[in-house]
C-alpha cells in the first residue's frame, strides 16, 4: 500500500489534503505533532466522518521526527480519543505501547525509529514489538550505507505480523521503493515533495510514475545505475519506461554508492540484483567484484555494464560502441576504418572511445589540454597525440570530443576553434546536457554533420537493455523520455 503523510498545520487543510491524496493513495497518516495546535476531540471527529480512504492518526514527540513537543500524557490522550472515534490505525511509539489502554476497532502500529543509525539487532527489536501486541511493527531507522537496508529487508523477508520497514535518507531512499517485493505493508509516499515527513521519502508521483510501484512484486526483478553522485541520473526514467513498454517484470533504481563499490556489489549478490549501469566514478573498480570480463573491458580498463547470469557477474562495456555507432549513424553508412579521427579529451570516456575507434580500424590522434595525459593514452592504444593547441591544425574526417566542457550550467563553454571545423566533417560531442552543446551548434555553423551524446547515451542504455533482457529495447521510447527529462530540467 502507498501512504500519503498529512503534514498541513490545520485539520481542515488536512481534511483537503486527504480529499486529494485519496484519488492516488491507499491510506493517509495525518500528523497531529505538525498541526498548530492540538484538536479538540470534535474537531477530530469531524476530521474522520466520512472519511475517504484510511487513516493512522500519529503524534510523534520532537526526538521521533515529531513537529511539537508535547507532554506523552498529552500526546496518549488524543490518540486514545483517535481510536474512540473510529481511526483505522493509531501509531504509537514502542516505549508508550503499554498506555494505549483500549484498542476497539483500531489497529495498533507500534514503531522504532532510529534517527542515526540502523542497529544491528532488528530481529530482536521486531520481536519486542510483537511481544507488545501489535497489529502492525513498524521499524524505520537511518541507513548510513545503502548496505543498511539489507538487514531492514531480512526483516521484512522474515516477519510474520504485518510490518513497516524502512531505512531513512538518502542511503535508505531505496527501502521505500523495494518495500513491497520483500513483503512490507506500506510505503510513505508525499504528495508533495516540499512535505516530506521523513528523510528520504519517494513523491507520490515519482514513486507510481517513475518506478511503477503498484507493479512491483516478489518476483520483480532489481537493476538499478551505481554511482556516487547519483540523484541526477536520467537512466532510472529511461529503463523503468523500458521495462515497463516491454511488460518486463522489473523495476531500476538509484544505487548511491559512496563508498567502496566491490564491498557493495559483494553485499548485494544476495538480494539478488538482476543487473547494473556503472556510472563516475566506479567503472574502474567496479571490476575487481566480477566474475567474468570481457576482454574489451580489461583494455579499457573499465566496465559499465553488468549482469546476473545464474549467480555470476559478467561485466561488458557499452559506452565505447556507443560511441562509434552514434559517429557511423552521423557518416550516413560508411565506415570508420581509414577515417581520421581528431579524439579530444584523455579521460575515461575518451579512453573507452580511443580502443572502440582502434578496433574500428580508425587513425585516431588524441588532443588533450595536458598533453603528457595525451601521450600516455596514446601510447596504450597505439595511435598518435598532440596538445590541444594543435587541433585547429587537424586535417580529420571526425572529430569527436569527450570532455566535460560545455556540461551544463557551463552551456556556452568550448575548447574546439572553429578553424578545426570543416565543412563535410561529422562533429561528435559526449556531452548530452544539453543535448545540442555551443560546440555541435559551432559545427553545424561551420557545415559539419553532427552526433550527439545523447545519441550516446541512448544507444548505450539500449544495448544495457538487451545485454539484460535479451529483448530488443524500445529505443523511440527511450530517447523520447530522455529528451523530455533534459528539457524539463533545463
Amino acid at each position: 500500500m502507498i501512504c500519503a503523510p498529512l503534514a498541513e498545520p490545520t485539520l481542515e487543510a488536512a481534511r483537503r489534503a486527504m480529499l486529494r491524496a485519496a484519488q492516488r493513495a491507499d491510506l493517509v497518516e495525518v500528523r497531529l505533532d505538525r498541526l498548530d495546535a492540538l484538536p479538540r476531540a470534535e474537531e477530530l471527529a469531524a476530521f474522520l466522518k466520512d472519511r475517504p480512504c484510511p487513516v493512522i492518526v500519529t503524534n510523534r514527540p520532537k526526538e521521533q521526527g515529531g513537529g511539537q513537543d508535547w507532554p506523552d500524557d498529552v500526546r496518549i490522550k488524543t490518540l486514545q480519543a483517535a481510536i474512540e472515534l473510529g481511526a483505522d490505525y493509531v501509531d504509537v511509539e514502542l516505549d508508550l505501547a503499554d498506555r494505549i489502554e483500549e484498542r476497539h476497532r483500531t489497529r495498533l502500529i507500534i514503531s522504532y525509529h532510529n534517527y542515526t543509525t540502523t542497529p544491528l539487532d532488528l530481529p530482536n527489536i521486531y520481536s519486542r514489538i510483537v511481544r507488545l501486541g501489535a497489529d502492525v511493527v513498524k521499524i524505520v531507522t537511518t541507513a548510513n550505507s545503502i548496505v543498511d537496508n539489507l538487514r531492514m529487508f531480512e526483516v521484512l523477508r522474515h516477519a510474520e505480523v504485518p510490518c513497516i520497514g524502512l531505512c531513512m535518507g538518502e542511503a535508505g531512499r531505496i527501502s521505500r521503493i523495494l518495500c513491497r517485493k520483500f513483503g512490507g505493508l506500506l510505503t510513505f509516499a508525499p504528495m508533495d515533495p516540499s512535505h516530506e515527513t521523513a528523510p528520504g521519502q519517494v513523491p507520490l508521483d515519482e514513486l507510481i510514475g517513475r518506478y511503477h510501484y503498484r507493479s512491483i512484486n516478489s518476483d520483480t526483478a532489481v537493476y538499478g545505475v551505481i554511482g556516487d553522485p547519483i540523484g541526477h541520473s536520467i537512466s532510472p526514467h529511461i529503463h523503468n519506461a523500458a521495462f515497463r513498454a516491454a511488460g518486463i517484470n522489473a523495476v531500476y533504481l538509484p544505487l548511491w554508492v559512496p563508498g567502496d563499490v566491490c564491498t557493495f556489489i559483494e553485499a548485494y549478490r544476495g538480494l539478488p540484483m538482476a543487473g547494473y549501469s556503472i556510472t563516475i566514478p566506479h567503472k574502474e573498480s567496479a571490476m575487481g567484484a566480477l566474475d567474468d570480463i570481457e576482454p574489451i573491458c580489461r583494455q579499457i580498463g573499465a566496465v559499465n555494464t553488468v549482469v546476473n547470469r545464474q549467480g555470476r557477474l559478467h561485466g561488458s562495456n557499452t559506452d565505447w560502441s556507443a560511441a562509434t555507432e552514434a559517429i557511423e549513424a552521423a557518416l550516413d553508412g560508411e565506415p570508420l576504418a581509414g577515417k581520421r579521427v581528431a579524439l579530444v579529451g584523455a579521460g575515461g570516456t575518451a579512453r573507452a572511445l580511443a580502443f572502440g575507434l582502434r578496433a574500428r580500424d580508425a587513425s585516431v590522434c588524441i588532443y588533450n589540454r595536458t598533453a603528457e595525459k595525451a601521450r600516455a593514452l596514446a601510447e596504450e592504444v597505439g595511435c598518435e597525440w598532440a596538445g590541444l593547441d594543435a587541433l585547429a591544425e587537424s586535417e580529420s574526417d571526425v572529430l569527436a570530443h569527450t570532455t566535460s566542457v560545455g556540461m551544463h550550467p557551463n552551456t556556452e563553454d568550448s575548447i574546439v576553434p572553429d578553424s578545426a571545423l570543416r565543412p563535410g566533417m561529422v562533429v561528435f560531442d559526449a556531452v548530452y546536457n544539453p543535448v545540442y552543446t555551443r560546440l555541435l551548434r559551432q559545427a553545424a555553423e561551420a557545415g559539419c554533420t553532427t552526433a550527439t551524446g545523447l545519441d550516446m547515451f541512448v544507444n548505450q542504455a539500449v544495448q544495457q537493455f538487451k545485454t539484460w533482457t535479451e529483448q530488443d529495447a524500445p529505443r523511440e521510447l527511450m530517447e523520447a523520455v530522455a529528451r523530455e527529462y533534459l528539457a524539463a530540467a533545463q
